[in-house]
């Protein structure tokens, strides 16, 4: 995310913290250095001028020259700025309106729009326990509507059929129809994209907002294409109304100017952030969480409700009470736990929240090597018998060569991965007393107490 932003913003912040004076003359390098940063992520000029501005007046004030941690305050103040210039906080979603509450998909072909609907709607059904439509009203692209089908089923939501033969207002005046007529609380309508802006996108996108009245009109902008989608962004807030920004493939390798710029450029505040193409990959945008991230200084809060979120507690707690009654561990429990760490996002994913000191230590280990390597432990234990499972001395020579070739591994990787198992094994039985339910109870109780961060599996 954002990674060679972060990379220099969080080195920047490592210098400026050790700074024990703090002088007009080493403030002026240190906002050199912010601005060369933010230029080369393709943050807008204006929008760099306003932040380098505000920070500069705040760092020469007497909360910094007169503290006896300087650079810590003058880090604070750099943060505080960053995360005002992308919003205030967390933005939510408005549904107050007489269901069904109508929100509008906008932005260009490749931002990843329909998908993002469909992650919207999963949103909705399981944080807001809201019945959602969605409909398409792109009749230019071929397979969107199709696409929309196939991911709305996903999420979990209702879709509304459509066909390219029909006008986009027809469909959503028929889709809106629908929704009152069978109770939803909430309509999303996805619409056509471009790949560059045209006036018969915006007249047609424009026709569809006065025939519909949506609560919301979301912009949906692809993160990674800097300068670019600062001038979209910039030119669809022109013609429309908009609410709120919907920041796509946060998660990718890209400079990370539209986060910074794309707030400030549209006046309209960034309410949510793809951080993965699953579709549970959609965060609600927090700009001091945010903020902490491209400094490098890490996002905990995130990381534990990642963690507690794909932690099965009642799976953990029977698993505890397993182990407690001095039931042997087996493979079918050592499988549990690997997909425990997929259903959390992988290992990758959470390195994304940790702080650059924490992240560039753990980045001495392969993390695809990793992943690759969680992935083949699966294929090994899935390629055995009930039975083997259960019993896993059973396992000799030749199920092992049996094993390994349904796997699709060598013999070595299936001894590799019974010894891990072995010593996983070991462990759980000195957790015999009780200390197994202790470890679970207080996992579990993270979500209250937004700390406890549980060792990463490396």
């Amino acid at each position: 995310m954002a990674s060679a932003l972060t990379d220099k913003l969080s080195r920047l912040v490592k210098v400026i913290r050790g700074q024990a004076r703090i002088t007009e003359s080493n403030v002026a390098d240190m906002l050199r250095e912010v601005r060369m940063a933010l230029l080369e992520a393709d943050v807008a000029l204006p929008v760099v001028r306003d932040l380098i501005s505000r920070v500069k007046e705040k760092a020469l004030g007497q909360d910094v020259l007169g503290s006896l941690t300087p650079g810590q305050a003058l880090v604070s103040i750099v943060n505080k700025e960053l995360a005002l210039t992308m919003g205030d906080g967390v933005a939510d979603i408005n549904l107050a309106a007489q269901p069904p509450a109508v929100i509008l998909m906008a932005g260009l072909q490749g931002a990843g729009k329909t998908t993002t609907t469909a992650k919207l709607a999963k949103h909705l059904i399981e944080k807001r326990g809201k019945k959602v439509l969605t409909v398409s009203g792109d009749v230019y692209r071929p397979a969107a509507i199709e696409q929309l089908r196939t991911v709305t089923a996903q999420a979990g939501a209702e879709w509304f059929a459509s066909t390219p033969e029909q006008k986009p207002v027809d469909i959503a005046l028929a889709a809106l129809d629908y929704a009152k007529k069978h109770f939803f609380d909430v309509l999303l309508v996805d619409t056509a994209g471009r790949l560059a802006i045209d006036q018969a996108l915006m007249r047609e996108i424009k026709d569809l907002h006065a025939a519909i009245h949506p609560v919301e009109t979301l912009f949906v902008v692809d993160a990674m294409q800097g300068q670019d989608a600062i001038n979209t962004a910039k030119a669809f807030s022109e013609t429309l109304p908009l609410t709120g920004i919907i920041l796509t493939k946060l998660d990718g390798d890209s400079r990370g100017g539209a986060a910074l710029s794309v707030r400030q450029v549209t006046g309209a505040p960034i309410k949510f952030a793809g951080t993965s193409e699953k579709l549970d990959g959609l965060e609600v945008f927090d700009a001091e969480r945010h903020a902490g991230r491209v400094l490098g200084m890490g996002d905990i809060l995130a990381l534990v409700e990642q963690v507690t979120a794909g932690v099965d507690m009642a799976a953990a707690q029977k698993l505890a009470a397993k182990v407690k009654s001095g039931a042997s561990f087996d493979l079918n429990d050592f499988l549990g736990q690997i997909q425990q760490m997929k259903q959390m996002g992988g290992i990758s994913s959470l390195m994304d929240k940790l702080p650059a000191a924490m992240a560039a230590k753990a980045g001495q280990v392969d993390m695809g090597r990793v992943e690759k390597d969680v992935k083949r432990k699966e294929g090994i234990i899935q390629s055995m018998t009930p039975l083997e499972r259960r019993k896993p001395e059973l396992i000799k020579a030749t199920r092992k060569r049996r094993i390994a070739a349904g796997a699709g591994v060598q013999v070595q990787e299936v001894n590799r991965m019974l010894k891990e198992f072995e010593q996983m094994q070991d462990m759980m039985k000195k957790m015999k007393g009780g200390g197994m339910m202790k470890m679970m109870k207080r996992l579990g109780g993270m979500k209250g107490m937004g700390g406890g961060m549980p060792k990463m599996p490396f």
